[in-house]
């Protein structure tokens, strides 16, 4: 935004009388509320072009998250000014907003939604709840609102302009697509609409382009960020993998080095009868008949996964322009059952965070995650490597309302329950709303440390 101070002169008539003296303590009248209100507005302009992002809180500081409309030429006249003022002394880590760290609030302002289900055409039909007979809709109407800020709302313009001439993909299973698809639809409703530019036969690997923006926008499919083998018995696929742990999966791994951001995702795989190798040999397997094999759990694949993924790309010279956004496990809610027992998830509200049980394996999951993502950014950080999260779990772990559950339309699949993947529009687009609110706190850390 462009600041400018305007002063405002007043006229002064005197009568002919000859009283010099009066115009004079006029004057000086004048002259002393002029520089008094230079000094005030100066003031002013240098507290705030010198105060800290809005994401960021200062100690003893409440609340102020402030987020205002620019157009493109002014971000970067904003940023010119920050920089400039910024540069003459050294940059101070300031206390963070804990993002992740909230609760669900009505929204009272009838802004629940950016979008709706017949607004935004490219929806999955799985993911097009009210299409496929949901008639609540109360799940739409709260927000997340972080314990010590405010996260504002999607502005696809800022967005698009932070974007600009880049390339973004999310890469991982079918809930990262889940949240690709959403931030399509945010950015279809009330940025430009894109050009689908790409599609495999099975619609999971996608390639958008925003030609206003020059942004290109990609889904890089990868079941486990690692290579994972499905056997094949009598010509179909079994659900039993072959899971190497030392070897990156290509998918993903030949086209990081040319991202700008990547956004990085998984999980909902790691529950299956898995055999895992390392340097050519068995050492161990999940949920396999074998005794004399070392029996894991899926926390332990989970780990060696991402663990195998960040080691990757902080070995890789060719991907140190490449920001690794990780997004946390989305926690499913099945209850009374799993998804191929009779589970089922049809509540039409938030759950408060009293309600949330932390023992739960999804949020060991997340802690995993975390784990292997605080080690990765540590190295990283001596190698050039960036690395930033985005973290819904917690925020999710209250939403049991906003799956599918049965409105999701599989004819092949009448009976089960999706309480996997996150209705569309829903709490899942408030993912995007992190996702900026990161992407702009690495911009302002940027500006300031320059």
């Amino acid at each position: 935004m462009k600041y400018s101070s305007t002063l405002f002169h007043d006229k002064f008539h005197t009568h002919s009388s000859g009283k010099r003296e009066r115009c004079m303590n006029i004057g000086k009248s004048v002259v002393f509320f002029v520089l008094t209100s230079l000094l005030l507005t100066s003031t002013f302009l240098f507290y705030f072009l010198n105060s800290t992002n809005p994401l960021f809180l200062r100690h003893n500081q409440g609340p102020n998250i402030i987020i205002q409309n620019r157009s493109h030429k002014q971000d970067q006249e904003h940023a010119a000014q920050t920089t400039n003022v910024s540069s003459s002394k050294p940059y101070k880590e300031e206390k963070t907003c804990d993002l992740s760290k909230g609760h669900w609030v009505p929204s009272l302002d009838g802004l629940s939604s950016y979008y709706t289900n017949s607004s935004c055409t490219t929806i999955s039909d799985s993911k097009n709840c009210f299409k496929q007979g949901r008639k609540d809709s109360d799940f739409l109407n709260w927000k997340w609102k972080p314990d010590e800020c405010d996260l504002p709302r999607f502005d696809p313009r800022i967005f698009l302009n932070m974007v600009r001439g880049k390339t973004m993909a999310f890469i991982g299973d079918s809930v990262a697509r889940n949240h690709m698809d959403s931030l399509v639809c945010i950015l279809s409703s009330q940025g430009e609409t894109p050009k689908v530019i790409y599609k495999d036969s099975e619609d999971r690997y996608r390639k958008w382009y925003f030609p206003n923006y020059d942004f290109t926008l990609m889904m890089i499919w990868s079941r486990f960020l690692i290579v994972g083998e499905e056997r094949i018995v009598n010509g179909s696929g079994s659900s039993i993998f072959d899971m190497h742990l030392d070897q990156i999966d290509d998918d993903w791994s030949k086209q990081y080095p040319d991202l700008d951001y990547a956004v990085i995702s998984d999980g909902h795989w790691f529950f299956r009868m898995m055999y895992l190798h390392e340097a050519g040999k068995l050492v161990g397997c999940l949920y396999c008949p074998e005794q004399n094999v070392t029996h894991y759990n899926s926390d332990y694949i989970l780990r060696m996964a991402f663990r195998a993924a960040f080691k990757h790309i902080n070995a890789c010279n060719k991907c140190r322009k490449t920001l690794t956004l990780f997004r946390t496990f989305a926690p499913a809610h099945f209850e009374n059952g799993i998804w191929n027992n009779g589970g089922y998830c049809n509540r039409t509200s938030p759950i408060n965070e009293g309600e949330v049980n932390y023992g739960l394996f999804d949020w060991q999951l997340r802690n995993v995650q975390m784990e292997e993502f605080e080690r990765a950014r540590n190295i990283g950080k001596k190698k050039g490597q960036r690395f930033e999260v985005v973290d819904v779990s917690r925020a999710m772990l209250m939403r049991p309302d906003a799956h599918p559950g049965e409105h999701w339309g599989n004819q092949w699949m009448k009976g089960y329950n999706d309480c996997t993947h996150w209705c569309m529009p829903g709490p899942v687009d408030m993912w995007s709303e992190l996702l900026l609110a990161v992407l702009r706190r690495k911009e302002a850390n940027r500006i300031m440390s320059s």
